[in-house]
């Protein structure tokens, strides 16, 4: 019989503690604090994101109920009220939670380096880039405008398919449009970056060229362009054209006055024309088509987080504890991911979640625990597949 640690405390392990004690001194998150530590607060939010807790007195409830095992699934605070973790939630910095993430992400995509992306043989970086609006009540968010009536948030996240790691994440009010976040993306050489119509803009499209960076998106139905010449393809394959363009647009000329790329391609399940843009000259044009299908990984993504974990509905309504909730919840993601890596887990990393959140309290070795799960491909847990290239 195992005798060793919870459940829970072996998932924390994989936690590098001295890198969150650091950012917790950064922005001084356990200035004058004797009781309730921005570590005990973090395992609160890890521990409500991995059973779904629904607010704060709920992890109050269960909390209490295990008061005896505190200590050994690392607690230090001995008493968790729900008072104690609102005030936390108002007023410890966010960044705290968002620098640990960042670290997360930097240790997950690591690990993940070496993972193929099917079908795409010798690429090594392809990011896809899209956004979510998580809608919120105006009269508790006012701080987050985003229509007359209603308030919401984004979530831009940038995903690197190897792994399905978000590489990137920044949180704005619901009014920020798309197409803004290229401003806070430090172009990677040598990457692709895939994403939708959203986000054309020729001006900035153009400083991703500059940084030797490549980007497929789709066409907007009002471009103006000019074709300069054409190269033959296999129409067998759905391809329909696959040309050199240049923009004959008077702004759209200022912004990206030098060649582009436009693949016309016909999505044979759906039948529909889809018009593609890239700036690589040199991959073979069916593959830029599957490329912008692997898009879709992103929006599987925002899927999985809102079915999966807590972000759709908060335990504070501050500003400063949304955004730790919700840094938190990329923490439980990332973690979940890299003990899947670490441990060679074949479950996917919903039925790990699953079993995970009913068997935090148990001392059983963690491999025991997913040693007759077949293995899983796909991010997601369902099989309605939806149509990529919508």
């Amino acid at each position: 019989m195992y005798a060793g640690q919870y459940v829970f405390t072996q998932v924390m392990d994989h936690l590098p503690w001295h890198v969150f004690r650091r950012c917790v001194a950064r922005y001084g998150g356990d200035h004058k604090i004797k009781h309730f530590s921005c570590l005990d607060q973090f395992r609160c939010f890890a521990f409500a994101q991995l059973t779904w807790r629904e607010s704060l007195r709920d992890i109050e409830a269960c909390l209490k109920a295990q008061s005896s095992k505190l200590y050994h699934l690392g607690f230090r605070s001995q008493r968790i009220a729900r008072n104690t973790m609102a005030n936390a939630n108002a007023v410890r910095d966010w960044r705290i939670y968002a620098d640990f993430a960042q670290h997360l992400i930097g240790i997950a995509r690591e690990l993940y380096i070496n993972e193929a992306l099917p079908g795409l043989d010798g690429l090594d970086t392809v990011y896809a880039l899209d956004s979510s609006t998580i809608d919120l009540c105006l009269s508790v968010f006012p701080w987050a405008p985003f229509r007359s009536t209603k308030a919401a948030i984004k979530l831009h996240t940038l995903l690197d398919l190897r792994g399905n790691i978000p590489s990137f994440i920044f949180i704005s009010d619901g009014k920020m449009h798309d197409v803004r976040i290229l401003d806070h993306l430090v172009p990677e050489p040598g990457a692709f970056y895939v994403m939708d119509r959203g986000y054309v803009d020729f001006e900035r499209l153009g400083r991703l060229d500059d940084a030797g960076s490549f980007f497929v998106t789709r066409a907007k139905s009002n471009m103006k362009a000019r074709r300069r010449y054409s190269r033959p393809v296999d129409r067998s394959t759905g391809l329909i054209c696959d040309q050199t363009i240049v923009l004959t647009g008077f702004y759209t000329r200022q912004g990206f006055d030098r060649p582009l790329r436009r693949i016309k391609f016909n999505d044979p399940e759906t039948g529909k024309s889809l018009v593609f843009l890239t700036n690589n000259f040199v991959l073979p044009a069916l593959t830029i088509a599957k490329l912008y299908k692997f898009r879709w990984q992103v929006e599987l993504f925002f899927k999985w987080i809102k079915q999966h974990l807590r972000i759709k509905a908060f335990f504070g309504t501050s500003e400063n504890a949304v955004k730790a909730q919700i840094w938190s919840a990329v923490c439980v993601y990332v973690l979940v991911a890299i003990v899947k890596n670490r441990l060679g887990v074949k479950a996917s990393l919903y039925e790990m979640l699953q079993i995970l959140s009913l068997t935090l309290f148990e001392k059983t070795h963690i491999l025991q625990l997913f040693s007759d799960i077949p293995a899983q491909t796909s991010l997601s847990d369902t099989d309605n597949q939806l149509n990529l290239f919508n």
